[in-house]
């Protein structure tokens, strides 16, 4: 759950004025990020390196598989790793997703469709794809109609991946920021945000100067992206849940929607139907054998 982005101003406005009907219903949604900043696409390090010292490294791996210690892991590149992180998906979906999640009222996806790529490194040899997440990939989710709101695809690309840029955005203008963005589609219109649902903007620009901004609806963070920290504990102090601006009523179903675009990427190519539910695929029995893989012997619940 990207607290930071959901304690923001920006996301506050996206909803807002999507609720106002300021692009119409929406019904396609692009979402990019600029990761991987690490390497992805590589097999299993065959060097033993002694564990640094302060390092309990089999309380490092948890439930996960015993395996040596290597630098490959730890300290920053887990992420890149199956049994430890969520790659680029999961790095920043949390951060970029979010904004759709809330304005359009998501909850569980019917499906998701997860495509990835490799880069080669001979014309034979090809990078292991059963140890790390892919150099880049697609993850297509269709969420049903709910709350008024139509059906609406949402489209997630990283590695370097770029949705189609939309006629109406300036040239020269840059798609997003550096980190990544969204692009809402509507029958009237198109909104774009940056990474934590910054900066958001009808587009063209034209649109944005001409739109009579509903009034402010949503309640405010106390100083937005940086008051997350004391959002969280005023509500544990309060004990009212409520009060905190990413409680599991949200971040649950958001959280289950990034991780089950991952696990898309262990069976691509084909189209996985989801019951949110009872947490399974009603299609594909070996996707389901990822939902709730094993823990080794000392670490189950």
């Amino acid at each position: 759950m990207g607290y930071q982005g959901h304690s923001g101003e920006g996301i506050r406005l996206m909803c807002e004025w999507i609720w106002d009907g300021a692009i119409g219903p929406v019904r396609e949604v692009h979402a990019w990020t600029n990761r991987p900043v690490w390497q992805q696409g590589m097999g299993r390090p065959e060097e033993a390196p002694p564990v640094p010292e302060g390092l309990d490294w089999d309380l490092w791996l948890g439930p996960a598989p015993v395996r040596p210690y290597n630098p490959a892991y730890h300290p920053f590149s887990w992420r890149a790793w199956l049994d430890f992180g969520c790659g680029a998906l999961g790095d920043m979906a949390c951060h970029i997703l979010d904004p759709a999640f809330w304005a359009l009222k998501l909850k569980y996806p019917v499906s998701v469709e997860g495509c990835k790529s490799y880069r080669v490194l001979k014309i034979w040899e090809r990078y292991d794809d059963k140890e790390t997440y892919p150099d880049a990939s697609v993850v297509r989710f269709k969420f049903p109609a709910r709350e008024g709101m139509p059906e609406v695809k949402v489209s997630w690309y990283d590695g370097g991946i770029m949705p189609e840029r939309p006629d109406e955005l300036e040239l020269g203008r840059m798609m997003g920021d550096d980190d990544g963005g969204v692009i809402f589609i509507g029958d009237k219109g198109k909104m774009m945000c940056g990474c934590y649902g910054s900066n958001p903007r009808l587009i063209p620009e034209s649109k944005m100067e001409a739109y009579k901004r509903p009034k402010k609806t949503l309640p405010r963070i106390k100083n937005g992206i940086d008051g997350h920290e004391q959002n969280w504990i005023d509500a544990c102090k309060a004990g009212d849940p409520s009060m905190a601006c990413g409680n599991f009523d949200y971040s649950g179903p958001f959280t289950e929607t990034v991780v089950m675009g991952n696990l898309s990427l262990r069976v691509p190519n084909q189209v996985l139907q989801w019951d949110g539910q009872n947490m399974k695929f009603t299609n594909n029995d070996a996707a389901n054998e990822f939902v709730n893989p094993p823990y080794r012997a000392g670490w189950t619940l």
